[in-house]
């Protein structure tokens, strides 16, 4: 109750502070002062808005009564940039008050055998002149050109490759790319479509990744090409690297029928990095080590150093050990029919 009492008391305070400021002296030449300055703004700004200014405008563009086989594969901004001089006030009621018509452009009007629509800024600057003001003075358009480029129904899919770098962290490493869609329906006059081999992505870089990711890549633009849909989802799936060693058999290769081929050891230990998932599927026989007689005449000596004929996809870092084995070309017994 007492708090409640205080609180009245404070408002009522207040209250009578305000009213005795307002039937005071000093509050009659504030708002005295207040009212010769708003006079003294609206004059000055009366003033301003009668100069002379440049200020941008926008109008929307339409190219209009385009036939349903026709796909526009390349065309211009959908607005016009427009400078214009005039007074403050006009200006200022073009900005808040004036919404602009579209500038509509026939398709028949300009339409060609090259599949090709240019359209100056000197055709279409009339349509601007209705919507401005007889003293606005029309000072530039951008684009000062329209260019349309267009397919009549022809189009194909072609295949999506990647452009950009994609790395894995460390221990990690990246087995495939996923594509979704692999490949995309590209639309561009007959003489364009004919050099469009791939639609490519846009470049990017994804590094150092650890898991499984999925990333979103917009298809990189082709000057008069249209491609459907103009992105696609790619996956990387990421794999732990782990190290295997198989024992793979040395075979001699291309031996006359009275030789034979004797190395020490038989076979040699090979090993490898490859990912989890493969893990299982590696074994000695993926590997080949084949030695060629040509190649044993040409030593001088009775080493040869061993080299991996044919691998795996999958396996990296390959070590053989021993690196060097001894051989021996026996010659064998061949019995005559």
């Amino acid at each position: 109750m007492v708090g409640c009492r205080k609180i009245v008391l404070f408002y009522s305070r207040l209250s009578k502070r305000i009213k005795n400021f307002l039937l005071s002296r000093q509050s009659r030449e504030f708002f005295v002062f207040l009212l010769f300055f708003f006079i003294a703004g609206a004059f000055w700004l009366l003033q301003t808005l009668n100069n002379d200014f440049e200020a941008e405008l926008t109008m929307p563009v339409r190219l209009r009564g385009v036939p349903t086989y026709i796909v526009m594969t390349s065309e211009p901004p959908p607005e016009l940039k427009v400078r214009v001089k005039d007074k403050g006030v006009t200006l200022l009621n073009y900005t808040i008050a004036r919404n602009f018509y579209p500038v509509n452009l026939d398709f028949n009007d300009y339409k060609d055998a090259n599949n090709h629509i240019k359209i100056y800024a000197a055709e279409f600057e009339k349509k601007i002149r209705s919507q401005l003001n007889a003293s606005t003075h029309l000072l530039s358009v951008h684009p000062d050109t329209l260019d349309y480029i267009y397919s009549t129904g022809k189009s194909r899919y072609v295949p999506v490759r990647l452009q950009g770098k994609v790395t894995s962290g460390r221990q990690y490493y990246i087995p495939d790319t996923l594509y979704n869609p692999d490949s995309v329906l590209v639309y561009a006059p007959a003489a364009l479509l004919d050099t469009i081999s791939y639609a490519y992505t846009e470049k990017f870089i994804l590094e150092y990744i650890s898991d499984t990711t999925t990333y979103k890549a917009a298809i990189r633009p082709v000057r008069g090409a249209k491609f459907v849909p103009n992105t696609v989802e790619l996956t990387f799936p990421v794999d732990v690297y782990t190290e295997k060693t198989v024992e793979v058999p040395l075979i001699g290769t291309n031996f006359p029928a009275d030789k034979i081929l004797r190395t020490f050891p038989s076979k040699v230990k090979v090993t490898f990095r490859v990912g989890m998932s493969k893990f299982k599927d590696i074994e000695a026989e993926s590997f080949a080590i084949r030695i060629p007689y040509e190649d044993l005449l040409r030593l001088r000596s009775d080493k040869y150093k061993v080299a991996l004929k044919t691998a795996p996809m999958g396996v990296s870092h390959i070590r053989i050990s021993p690196k060097e084995i001894d051989f021996l070309i026996e010659q064998v017994n061949v019995n005559a029919d």
